[in-house]
Formats: C-alpha cells, sequence, structure tokens
C-alpha cells in the first residue's frame, strides 16, 4: 500500500512534515530537561560537568528515540487502514466497483475506520447497482431504437420500388406512421424519466375533481374500445376532489387505461373504479385479460420489462415505470394484484389534501 502512495503523481506533500517532527523533539527535550533540571537541583553532585553532559545526553537520546518510535507506530498502524482507503477509493475512481473492505477489527467491534469502511462498501455497492442499471437502460434504450428505425428503414426502401400498388404504398407509408410514432412515444417517455429521475419535473399542485379527470381519459380510448367491443364498467365518486398534479396523472390514467386496453381481448370487460378510503383518493383498474405471473409482477414497475412478450411490438415497457416514477413524486402508491389467466387489477392512492 505504502508502495501506492508513492506512485501516486499527484500526491506533492507529506501530511507529517519535517517541521511537526522537530516540534514533538522540542517538546520532549523541554519536558525532560525540566525534569532533569529539577532532579540535579535536588541532589548534590561533585562532577557537575560530567552530571550536566550525561543529562543533555539522555535528553537528546530520549527524545530522539520517541520521534523514531511515533513515526514508526504512525507509519505502521495509525496511517495503515488510510492507505487501504486510498487504494480502494483509486481502483473505484478507475471504475473497479467489486472492491470490499475488509475489517481490520478482530474482536468485532466497530471504531472510527470500521465505521467509515462500511460506509465505503456501501458507497461501492450503491455505484455499482448504478452502473449496472446505466448499462441495462443504454442497452435497452438502443435495442427499443432499432427496432421502429429498422422498421422506417426497411419500408422507405420498399416504397422506393416502382412495381408497387397504390394499396401497398398505402400499408407500408401506414407502417412507417406507426413505427414513427412508438418512436416519438419511446423518446417521451425516456425524456419523462429522466426528468423525473433528476427531479426537474417540479408538481403543479392545485385542487381538481378527479373522476372528471378520469372520463377524460376513458374518453380518449373510444376507438379502441369500440374496435375491440370492450365493454367499460364505471364506478366513480363524482364527488372526490383532490389536490394533486393532474397533468401528470392524466399520464398515469393514459397507461393503465391503455394497457388494460391492450391486453384485454376483444369482447371483455374492464372496470375503473374511484372512491375514497380515509384521507386517500383510490383509483382501480381491472381488467379481464391474460394476467401476469407471479415472477413478473414484482419486476412490473422496471425500466423496460415487458411480462407480456406477444404484445411487445405494442409498447416498450416505460409506461409503468413512468407511472411508478409519478406516483412516487405526488407522495402516492402505486401497486397490482394479477394470476395468470384471471386478468390484473393495477390500484393508485392518492393523498386528498
Amino acid at each position: 500500500m505504502r508502495s501506492l502512495m508513492k506512485r501516486d503523481t499527484r500526491i506533492n506533500a507529506k501530511n507529517m512534515t519535517l517541521r511537526n517532527y522537530m516540534m514533538i523533539f522540542l517538546s520532549m527535550l523541554l519536558f525532560c530537561g525540566t525534569y532533569a533540571g529539577l532532579y540535579f537541583l535536588q541532589v548534590r553532585v561533585t562532577d557537575t560537568i560530567y552530571i550536566i553532559l550525561s543529562m543533555l545526553t539522555y535528553i537528546v537520546v530520549t527524545s530522539a528515540v520517541t520521534c523514531i518510535v511515533f513515526a514508526f507506530f504512525r507509519r505502521k498502524f495509525l496511517m495503515r487502514p488510510v492507505y487501504r482507503l486510498c487504494e480502494a477509493a483509486q481502483k473505484v475512481a478507475q471504475g473497479d466497483f467489486s472492491i470490499r473492505l475488509a475489517p481490520m477489527r478482530k474482536d468485532g467491534k466497530k471504531d472510527e475506520f470500521e465505521v467509515l469502511f462500511e460506509d465505503f462498501n456501501t458507497m461501492a455497492e450503491e455505484l455499482a447497482s448504478t452502473e449496472m442499471l446505466k448499462n441495462d437502460f443504454v442497452s435497452n434504450v438502443s435495442h427499443e431504437l432499432k427496432t421502429p428505425l429498422a422498421v422506417i428503414q426497411n419500408y422507405a426502401t420498399i416504397l422506393q420500388s416502382d412495381d408497387l400498388s397504390e394499396e401497398e404504398r398505402r400499408d407500408y407509408s401506414k407502417r412507417i406512421g406507426e413505427a414513427s410514432q412508438r418512436l416519438s412515444v419511446l423518446v417521451t417517455n425516456i425524456l419523462q424519466i429522466s426528468r423525473l429521475e433528476n427531479q426537474k419535473t417540479r408538481p403543479a399542485i392545485r385542487p381538481f375533481n378527479l373522476s372528471e379527470a378520469l372520463c377524460r381519459c376513458i374518453l380518449n380510448y373510444d376507438a379502441q374500445l369500440e374496435e375491440k367491443d370492450i365493454q367499460v364498467d364505471t364506478q366513480l365518486d363524482q364527488d372526490l376532489i383532490v389536490n394533486s398534479d393532474e397533468n401528470l396523472l392524466d399520464m398515469v390514467w393514459n397507461n393503465l387505461i391503455s394497457n388494460a386496453v391492450k391486453f384485454t381481448p376483444e369482447g371483455g370487460r374492464i372496470e375503473i373504479l374511484l372512491h375514497r378510503d380515509k384521507d386517500e383518493a383510490v383509483v382501480q383498474v381491472r381488467d379481464n385479460g391474460c394476467g401476469i405471473d407471479e415472477k413478473s409482477v414484482r419486476h412490473i414497475f422496471e425500466k423496460f420489462y415487458q411480462a407480456d412478450t406477444s404484445h411487445a411490438t405494442q409498447g416498450n415497457g416505460l409506461g409503468l415505470a413512468l407511472a411508478s416514477q409519478i406516483i412516487g413524486l405526488l407522495d402516492g402508491r402505486i401497486c397490482v394484484e394479477s394470476k395468470p389467466q384471471e386478468g390484473a387489477v393495477f390500484t393508485v392512492r392518492l393523498k386528498i389534501s
């Protein structure tokens, strides 16, 4: 570890300089000299010169030995945990987040350095987790961007052919538009999540009628509901006023309703409930679709996670992650209950005031 510290070109000073050691040496001289002087005054001696020289030799040697012992003890024992911490910090700075500091004490107790080592290990674990999430995020974003871009590129190339009928051109143009729309939604969601995670989005809190907001969001899906012949049953408390951000919550409702429409089979049924539970507003969106298995339920609010890969082309796995971020920002809670082939129930709880 000492060799590592010597090789670090940034270190151009010592925390214990020659001046500090001289101060310790002089302090020892003063202490030993005072003691020897008091002793000399109380003792009758015949050979004064001999006694003085002996005392001076004793004082100088004792002071020098004390400084040497202190320097050795400091370097060998006191600075050892500092060297270990410096070496580990240097490895973390170079990108090695697997480094961990083992306890130095063998009795199981903790001094200041042991606590510092624990905090360092916690920091390294958090950095490793953040690095993994960042790599996964970049990988997933790259994958999600490639799919619509490949669709746009392929159909744009096909459209350059002169042998296509008008119907084929309309079909391919429609698919390019759908891919562009998916790409736009993906980028919008990524930006929204980034703003939420970096706390750049501040909620615009104001009172509003939650029932009216839900009804407005439901009406946005009239065409899809009619196309799949899905029945929507609503039980909404008409007088429930909440103090929150209406625009952010619209994104949550739109996501939950669109997922319910997506996963509900033709001729199926969706229930949307709103009621008051003490000081909370409770919103439930229930469908009778394919449901979610237990493993997927645990990861359903993670970025880019898609429980049903058969619908992967209809989404990008960011909607529920965005909804969870928004509900957390508004001090609410969101959860899901589901079993395979039994549909899913998403429940959102918001403080009324």
